[in-house]
This record gives C-alpha cells, sequence and structure tokens, in this order.
C-alpha cells in the first residue's frame, strides 16, 4: 500500500465534499470540481476526515491509490484556495499583454502569437511576468507548458519564456571554447 494513500484528508470549512456512485464532487468558494474514482477503490468521509481505502491488493490497485488520495486533495486545495504558475519573458522586445481571455505575445517572431484560455484558466500579465491562474492543477499546468513551450530559453544568452524559479545551464559560445582548448590565446 502507498505510504501518502494511508493519510486521511482533512476537509476545510467552506469545502463540501459529494461522493455520488464512482464521481467525487468538491464544491468550494473559487469553483466545482470533479474526479472519476477508479473500481477498486473506496472513499469514507466522516468527521471532517476523508480516507481512502483498497479492495484489492494487485500492483493496479497499489499505484491507483496513491494517485487517488492526490488527485483528491488537489481538487480541495484548488477550490479552496486556486493554484498559479509564473512564467517571464527574458529578452529584448519580448512582451506580453492580455486581451479578454486571449494572451498575445511578442517573443521575436515577425507575427504576434495568441494562446486562448480554456475555460477555468485566467491569465495576468506584470511587466514581464504572466501568471496563469486557476483551480485544476492539471489544467494550470499543461497551460503553463504550452505557453513556454512557444519559445523555450536557449542556453547561449538565456532568451525565451521560462518558469520564474527555472534555472537555466548556460552555454559558453565558440569564442571562449576556442580560448579554453589551449590552441588560440
Amino acid at each position: 500500500m502507498s505510504k501518502i494513500g494511508r493519510k486521511p484528508i482533512s476537509i476545510p470549512e467552506g469545502v463540501n465534499v459529494v461522493l455520488d456512485n464512482k464521481t467525487i464532487k468538491v464544491n468550494g468558494p473559487k469553483g466545482n470540481l470533479e474526479f472519476c474514482l477508479p473500481l477498486d477503490l473506496e472513499i469514507k468521509i466522516a468527521d471532517g476526515m476523508l480516507k481512502i481505502g483498497s479492495k484489492h491488493s494487485d500492483k493496479v490497485s497499489k499505484s491507483l491509490f496513491g494517485l487517488t488520495r492526490s488527485m483528491i486533495k488537489n481538487m480541495i486545495i484548488g477550490v479552496e484556495k486556486g493554484f498559479e504558475k509564473e512564467l517571464e519573458l527574458v529578452g529584448v522586445g519580448y512582451r506580453a499583454e492580455v486581451n479578454g481571455d486571449i494572451l498575445q505575445l511578442k517573443v521575436g517572431f515577425s507575427h504576434p502569437i495568441e494562446v486562448k484560455a480554456p475555460a477555468g484558466i485566467e491569465f495576468k500579465v506584470e511587466k514581464n511576468k504572466i501568471k496563469v491562474i486557476g483551480i485544476d492543477k492539471q489544467l494550470v499546468g499543461q497551460v503553463a507548458a504550452k505557453i513556454r513551450a512557444i519559445r523555450p530559453p536557449e542556453p547561449y544568452k538565456g532568451k525565451g519564456i521560462k518558469y520564474v524559479d527555472e534555472i537555466i545551464r548556460r552555454k559558453p559560445g565558440k569564442s571562449i571554447a576556442k580560448t579554453e582548448g589551449g590552441k588560440e590565446a
């Protein structure tokens, strides 16, 4: 059994968790989320705590046990507080602006790139930073990764779109590599 899966989940005030057949519904101040449970798992809600149990001990049940607990925990955090990923634009002339639910990026191409926000996602831009905000952790991460993939950071000058806490390993250019080799001094 998973050590993570065995931990009970506390349900904070203002968050309502309802088990309907094999679907778990979580309602909170930020919104509503649903998750379809695997067949081999059972959930018990009592005294503001949620516990997950497994009916079988085969490999598939064990692997879904901890995953289901993490998914439900993320749903509870999402409807209570929400999730946020922050990206940074690095480069001369790189700009971003939000028009409604469309993020417009000018990142060195001959034309601006437009990214439409899916349902439940909001964009905010402050100077050279883009915030992706939502209640679904997986969707927030996926949208942030798609934005980063438009112009990933390159290792020579560090230009591109990167996560705020991301560290880019820099490479030396050709002229520096020649002098270090000892052939030219």
